[in-house]
């Protein structure tokens, strides 16, 4: 018994400094950091992020070869902790969806009979596709196949169909397509992503200067979403309130319908589901990425100013909006009267912007009251400069510094501003643009017994929107065409009475395509009237150049006073500055300030985060996929277009009421029932009658 216990005491002894040498020679460390970042996991093993379950993945991100958001399935506070554990910046933390840029499907015909491997990765090794759109869905499902989550199905016209709820950005579907159809992007990159001309584009979408996804909105409104076409609207544009009043829908030139019949009404579409927002009693909500911990101050609250301001926050940086006037809004407050948009209608949309979480100060002058150094010292890390394009033009004729006589955007301004005018009683506009146009009609609007145009051209080369034309005509302004101003006549008193002008004939086209005017001598001729409005253009006001501060001496000025800057990053010559809208085109539209307000957004995005400020690649910006545009469009059976419904002229002439009314809803679905529904090269022309 005494021997077998000292035996069993001796082996346990042998055992245990075996034991005791193995541990020391095999020992295998694990990083304590492993089972903490797994703690924080979603703890699911589904594999959505390439790794074989949680620990496999927790232990890449312990080693560095992921990062701190590697789970597809938790949400931005797991990665804070992660990141937390790991001592790292986890970055925006932003959740990463799919989405299908194609809806073409099986509307899309065929070039060739495919009989091979039901796949489309082998389908697109010949010839890319049986498709004759060679940026289009195959359609064969790979992309659904790799999805692990249900998130994808094929829809009912044979292309993949993304269910955001199911969706957990893990990006095995886009893995899977072999045309990248499907993409994974987190917000941020849905929001500056820009048109590129290997995109699937309706010939709509590629002439929106705010790049807007034309025939996705209008089908949401053919079947009743309203509230989604105002989200699909909101990805590219912030002013949607505005624009549906205000653009002149460069869009409708394009539509594929208007060649074979009338195009579609677009922009009224587009204020429909603007105003039905608005009128529903609440907002949509909007999200923001998480917090950057960056700051960008936004000078000047014009369209441009508005819609960088917007996307910025969006994409989660902070936002201060800077301005001079009284109220934010720019030009659009200032520049364009009620009866086109109300102030109303302006304040509840600028409301939306601001709840974001943007400051906004008004009353303050960029180079009067701070400057680039007060900025920089406040920590601002860039600079947007929107200030718009504000100094009116002068004809240079005797007889302009006369009382009576007044610029366009300096009239308008100081009306909208509450300033009572001395206008007389008679009046004549120089000038043949919307600001011309917009002058005329609020004269008449304040009082005024008799209202001129006067311009060098014929109605036919007019710049101004052909609607506002006719309804200038409409509301009694009178048209003095194939004139040129050359004197203004005052009395003793030194008050316009007169306006001198010279008759024109038309030569031959000038660089912008118009013919010519050229003087008929001894044609000289007297308007009497007792007010004169010059509108006959705008150039910014650059009086920000003279702030001290070193930096704004390498600001560069074009000879037409604009802000010098790479047209495709809106980058300025001072690198943590960059500029869009009028302060760096000129005088444009409203929708071309929107999208260069969100062009500008991207560039500084990628300044504040270190990158180099590069353009989009294969950006589109102005240009046109030639295989998209039709000379004719077949099968196309012609529908009447809506009519805007407008307030008759007996009913709008006593005050600023808005004239052109929104859409009933019957006439806006028969509308929405007009669009073909287009992509890239196939449409629908079979859409049913509403």
């Amino acid at each position: 018994m005494t021997e077998a216990l000292l035996f069993m005491l001796a082996l346990g002894s042998v055992c245990g400094i075996v034991l005791s040498f193995a541990s020391k020679i095999f020992y295998v460390y694990e990083d304590p950091r492993i089972a903490l970042v797994e703690e924080n996991l979603a703890g699911a093993n589904c594999g959505g992020c390439g790794y074989a379950g949680c620990s496999a993945a927790a232990e890449a991100v312990v080693i560095g070869r992921a990062a701190p958001s590697v789970c597809v399935i938790s949400g931005p506070e797991a990665v804070l902790k992660v990141a937390a554990v790991m001592g790292l910046d986890p970055g925006t933390a932003e959740s990463q969806l799919s989405y299908n840029l194609c809806e073409g499907g099986d509307r899309a015909t065929n070039k060739y009979h495919y009989m091979g491997v039901n796949s489309c990765k082998a389908m697109a090794v010949i010839f890319g596709g049986k498709r004759d759109c060679h940026v289009g869905c195959i359609g064969l499902g790979d992309c659904i196949k790799a999805c692990k989550f249900g998130a994808l199905s094929m829809g009912p016209k044979g292309h993949p169909i993304v269910d955001d709820d199911k969706c957990v950005g893990c990006g095995a579907c886009q893995k899977a397509c072999p045309k990248d159809i499907i993409e994974v992007k987190s917000l941020s990159e849905k929001l500056l992503k820009f048109n590129q001309k290997n995109d699937p584009l309706a010939p709509c979408a590629q002439t929106c200067p705010a790049e807007i996804n034309i025939p996705r909105y209008i089908a949401q409104i053919r079947n009743n979403d309203y509230l989604g076409a105002v989200r699909t609207i909101r990805l590219r544009n912030p002013l949607l309130l505005s624009c549906g009043r205000v653009c002149p829908h460069p869009c409708e030139s394009e539509c594929r319908r208007g060649i074979e019949d009338e195009p579609v009404s677009i922009n009224q579409l587009k204020r429909f589901v603007a105003d039905y927002e608005m009128f529903s009693g609440s907002r949509i909500p909007i999200k923001c990425a998480p917090d950057t911990g960056k700051k960008v101050a936004v000078i000047g609250s014009g369209p441009s100013g508005l819609s960088c301001a917007y996307f910025l926050r969006r994409i989660g940086h902070e936002v201060s909006i800077i301005e001079s006037m009284p109220k934010l809004g720019g030009m659009i407050r200032y520049g364009i009267p009620e009866y086109r948009l109300p102030d109303k209608v302006l304040d509840w949309e600028i409301e939306g912007i601001l709840n974001l979480g943007i400051k906004s100060y008004n009353h303050v002058k960029f180079g009067v009251d701070f400057g680039l150094g007060s900025l920089m010292a406040a920590g601002y890390n860039a600079v947007f400069l929107g200030v718009g394009a504000w100094k009116d033009y002068e004809l240079g004729i005797p007889g302009e510094e006369l009382k009576g006589c007044y610029t366009g955007i300096n009239m308008l301004s100081r009306r909208a501003g509450g300033e009572t005018l001395e206008l007389g009683r008679t009046a004549a506009v120089i000038g043949g643009g919307n600001t011309a146009v917009d002058c005329a009609r609020t004269m008449l609007r304040l009082g005024l017994e008799k209202v001129y145009m006067v311009y060098r051209r014929t109605r036919k080369e007019m710049p101004a929107n052909e609607v506002e034309i006719v309804a200038s005509e409409e509301e009694g302004v009178e048209f003095v065409f194939l004139a040129a101003p050359t004197k203004v006549i005052g009395n003793d008193d030194g008050h316009v009475t007169h306006l001198e002008y010279l008759q024109m004939k038309l030569g031959e086209p000038d660089a912008s395509g118009r013919r010519r005017p050229e003087p008929i001598e001894g044609s000289e001729t007297r308007l009497q009237v007792d007010t004169i409005v010059t509108a006959i253009g705008q150039s910014p006001e650059a009086s920000f150049k003279q702030d001290p501060h070193p930096r704004m001496a390498e600001l560069e000025l074009t000879r037409w006073n604009t802000i010098e800057n790479n047209p495709e990053t809106l980058q300025t010559t001072i690198p943590y500055v960059f500029t869009a809208g009028d302060a760096a085109t000129g005088p444009s539209l409203v929708v071309d300030a929107i999208g260069g307000g969100r062009r500008a957004a991207r560039s500084i995005d990628l300044f504040l985060k270190g990158k180099p400020v590069v353009p989009v690649v294969d950006s589109l910006q102005h240009r046109r996929i030639k295989e998209s545009i039709f000379t004719t469009v077949k099968g196309i059976t012609p529908k009447k277009r809506a009519k805007m419904p407008e307030l008759s002229v007996d009913r709008r002439m006593d005050s600023f009421v808005e004239v052109d009314l929104v859409l009933p809803e019957d006439e806006a679905i028969r509308e929405a029932n007009r669009c073909l529904n287009c992509c890239r090269l196939c449409y629908d022309p079979d859409i049913k009658s509403a």
